[in-house]
């Protein structure tokens, strides 16, 4: 007969067969035990006020999982540790882990580890990225006006949709907080790489230096830029010239037309949330955002990190940032 750890019922009828009057041979006669495994439960799983089957059920568990060893090390938690401090979110720790040293280990548990953490004090959850559902409104119309000699998406070469190529970007705007001051944002179709620029006015002219200080040394890599239909956009010509690009724009309220860019500036708003004010944005702050958004692994790109697959370069990331 092969031998099953005992269940929680069978230590309730232990208890109630004990109170009875059984000793323990004809306790484990009526339950179909070895008289030995019920001796071991008397005695390894009693307290102080005697044997209570539920506190045995507990010391029993307790046992169980003391010697069970853990599946994932200690070395790898604090890599996780690190990698969460990072803000990196789960999903990506979890796949560039398992891509860089072959390792295992769920998304869901490292949720588990942080709420564990935040449970007994800990301070890991304030480092996820906080994801609000928004919705946009969608007018029928464009009050912002037409742009002279705009090129419309829909002329736009088939080959950007493809994303098979390095050199296709989209451009938007971030907006302060009163409409003080605003944010560049610039982001490459296949590779995800970003840039920011920052400018204290959101006039045609300033949104085009920054666009040409930040694109110029991609220069070889800026094939199509598109945009939406912001005034900003106005000196789009300029812009081309600069750059010896091509220049189109999206339709009005098509904002999924930009995906990547719409979704790049709700991850730059963990950076510089609404309230900000951006006429006070630094170059530092500037290069630590472009940092932390360019050296964390996507899962669209199977684990690498926009630079490594726009620079065609790779990193171990998860150790020497863990370490």
């Amino acid at each position: 007969m092969s031998y099953t750890q005992l269940a929680q019922g069978e230590r309730y009828q232990i208890y109630a067969l004990k109170k009875a009057g059984h000793d323990q041979a004809e306790i484990a006669k009526i339950m179909g035990r070895d008289r030995g495994t019920i001796s071991r439960e008397l005695r390894r799983n009693r307290g102080l006020k005697g044997y209570r089957p539920r506190q045995a059920h507990n010391l029993a568990l307790r046992r169980r999982c003391n010697k069970v060893q853990p599946r994932i090390s200690n070395e790898i938690w604090q890599q996780v540790e690190a990698l969460i401090c990072e803000e990196w979110s789960p999903e990506q720790i979890t796949g560039r882990i398992k891509m860089e040293q072959g390792v295992g280990i769920s998304h869901e548990w490292i949720y588990q580890y942080i709420y564990a953490d935040k449970h007994s004090g800990g301070k890991l959850y304030r480092f996820l990225r906080c994801q609000k559902l928004r919705r946009k409104r969608y007018g029928s119309y464009d009050r912002r006006g037409i742009i002279p000699n705009q090129v419309s998406i829909d002329e736009r070469p088939a080959i950007v949709d493809s994303k098979c190529r390095f050199g296709d970007w989209e451009g938007d705007t971030v907006i302060g907080k009163g409409h003080r001051g605003a944010l560049v944002t610039l982001a490459e179709r296949k590779s995800r790489y970003t840039v920011i620029g920052a400018v204290r006015n959101k006039t045609a002219k300033a949104v085009r230096n920054a666009v040409t200080k930040g694109l110029m040394p991609h220069k070889d890599r800026v094939h199509t830029i598109t945009y939406d239909n912001g005034r900003e956009f106005t000196d789009h010509q300029g812009m081309a010239s600069d750059l010896e690009t091509k220049i189109y724009f999206a339709h009005p309220y098509a904002s999924w037309e930009r995906g990547l860019n719409e979704n790049t500036n709700g991850l730059i708003r963990q950076y510089f949330p609404k309230q900000r004010d951006l006429t006070t944005v630094s170059s530092t702050e500037i290069e630590y955002t472009m940092d932390k958004l360019n050296h964390r692994p996507r899962k669209s790109l199977g684990y690498r990190t926009p630079h490594e697959v726009f620079f065609n370069t790779r990193t171990s990331l998860t150790v020497a940032l863990g370490s």
